[in-house]
């Protein structure tokens, strides 16, 4: 790769007269008056148009799969770490070059399920009043390293590569301010990152793997910018042309076109070079075979042998009720209302032995009869249930019972049937759910991977790590020392933990597969509890 790039550049070096890619001719596929949008001379009102991190809409369908550009957590180790970073691209280049193009086309090539597209656009500094009027009149340099934030976009990057959560300010052109509301990005298997100062700072530098440059003539690069700016941001011919001509030219003569040496390949002609996207696809694809993430249950099911259960576990009293209850749960002839009925006294009990968990402080409250009674009351801000799809939701109803509107999220986490690695597809969290104590639902734990990655993704949400409570009907010896082993702060919640797990991961004497026999579902017969919507983990 990297001797075909030096090729190019020393092609390009050698023959300073580039062939011109835009015809003259009014027919011709390059024609300005085709490219640009036709405009009128009366004023018409700007569209409003933000950064978005060039990743709305979040899906990005090809011919195989979905690929989830706004990024998903990657699996994390059974040490609740990720033990390989996420494989970072940058890409350089003049403005309207066709860096975003190329971003969709490796995207799509790559044909990997986690991917993150990060525009730098997203990190153009607030401008002071005296910068706004200067921007008002196209006077103020936008392609000038001084005109972005980075050491936001820095810090942002490397919590990205390492796996987690950041949040992305989302820039309004019309207004050269950021919106109220900035956007979630979650970490990925691979980061692409745009931008036109991409190779302009050396602490950004250190964090790409790979570096391209994106190689456009200068002519191309300004129709299209012409034809962005007038259809997309509401800008004229004139105002356009003037703040090409004064700023971007001699910025990227000055600031970008040097960084070209700097680029591990350079693609001449954009998008439209195939020939580079499939070089730069294959060295990404080698790359992660190496960083590749495997989970290991063998690595997980031994590491924790022989050692007491943790102090952090907590396991109802095995009453005669309780006995009696997950003696008919268990039994495989139970008919599904009559499991159903006892699964939801039992998820009452256990949500009740949750919440005496919870801190709680004196409170003196004066009774009908004018005496004072000093009780209790909860010492925190909120309350929040999260459940794991799809069984985990099975244990809203009794958590609603006792806690008044409570806050209910929900995660969905499926199976990889390729690699057996746990994966997040679905996430919705109440907002400021860093405050709060969430009450992380799950009927059925084997495992532990789908806990501890669920844990994972509320501590990459700012929950504090001793504010969650996972509650769980049933749990194995493995997936109770796995949680707490990755994460010691976790309270762990169960009616029963049942010693073993067979050679399928299903706990052994178990509960069968809960949510199919909640919800009166059969799965295949090839199939295991893990590779259901309810992964009993």
């Amino acid at each position: 790769m990297s001797a075909v790039s030096r090729e190019e550049r020393h092609s390009k070096m050698e023959n300073e007269e580039k062939t011109p890619s835009i015809s003259s001719s009014g027919g011709g596929e390059g024609s300005l008056d085709r490219l640009l949008p036709s405009v009128s001379t009366g004023l018409s009102p700007r569209k409003r148009t933000t950064s978005q991190c060039k990743s709305e809409p979040p899906l990005l369908r090809t011919s195989k799969r979905t690929i989830y550009t706004a990024g998903r957590p990657p699996w994390y180790n059974e040490h609740g770490t990720q033990s390989k970073e996420a494989f970072v691209i940058g890409l350089c280049g003049g403005s309207a070059s066709g860096k975003t193009t190329v971003a969709r086309k490796i995207i799509e090539a790559l044909d990997v399920p986690w991917v993150v597209l990060l525009s730098m656009d997203s990190f153009y500094k607030v401008l002071s009043p005296e910068e706004q009027t200067l921007a008002a009149s196209n006077d103020y340099n936008f392609d000038h390293p001084d005109a972005f934030d980075f050491d936001l976009l820095t810090h942002t990057l490397r919590k990205l590569k390492q796996g987690k959560s950041v949040k992305i300010p989302v820039y309004d052109f019309t207004t050269h301010g950021r919106q109220k509301e900035w956007k979630t990005v979650y970490g990925a298997s691979v980061i692409i990152f745009e931008g036109i100062m991409a190779f302009a700072d050396k602490a950004l530098l250190q964090l790409l793997d790979m570096k391209i440059f994106v190689d456009t003539d200068s002519d191309i690069r300004l129709v299209r910018r012409l034809r962005r700016d007038i259809s997309e941001r509401g800008r004229d011919i004139e105002g356009v042309i003037k703040q090409y001509n004064k700023f971007v030219k001699p910025a990227f003569e000055q600031y970008i076109e040097p960084t070209m040496r700097l680029a591990d390949i350079v693609v001449p002609r954009g998008g439209g070079n195939m020939v580079a996207i499939d070089l730069i696809v294959q060295h990404v694809h080698s790359q992660l075979e190496e960083r590749k993430l495997r989970w290991d249950m063998a690595a997980l099911a031994s590491a924790h042998q022989a050692q007491p259960l943790p102090q952090t576990l907590s396991v109802l009293e095995s009453t005669p009720q309780v006995r009696g209850m997950h003696t008919i749960i268990r039994n495989k002839e139970t008919s599904r209302d009559e499991f159903i009925f006892y699964s939801k006294r039992l998820m009452r009990l256990l949500i009740e032995r949750a919440l005496s968990f919870l801190p709680s402080q004196v409170h003196v409250v004066q009774t009908p009869q004018g005496e004072d009674y000093e009780g209790r009351t909860f010492h925190g801000k909120r309350i929040t249930g999260v459940s794991i799809l799809r069984a985990g939701e099975t244990m809203e109803p009794a958590l609603r019972a006792v806690c008044k509107d409570v806050r209910i999220g929900k995660i969905l986490i499926q199976t990889n049937q390729d690699t057996g690695e746990p994966e997040l597809h679905y996430l919705r969290l109440p907002k400021d759910i860093s405050e709060d104590h969430v009450i992380l639902m799950d009927c059925t734990v084997s495992t532990g991977a789908a806990a501890m990655m669920a844990v994972r993704v509320l501590l990459d949400h700012d929950v504090q790590e001793d504010k969650i409570l996972l509650v769980s009907l049933l749990m194995a010896e493995m997936g109770v020392h796995s949680v707490a082993y990755a994460f010691p702060q976790v309270k762990i919640i169960t009616t029963a933990v049942d010693k073993k797990v067979n050679d399928l991961f299903h706990i052994i004497p178990g509960i069968g597969n809960f949510g199919d026999r909640y919800f009166g579902t059969d799965a295949p017969p090839d199939w295991s509890d893990e590779e259901m919507d309810e992964p009993s983990y």
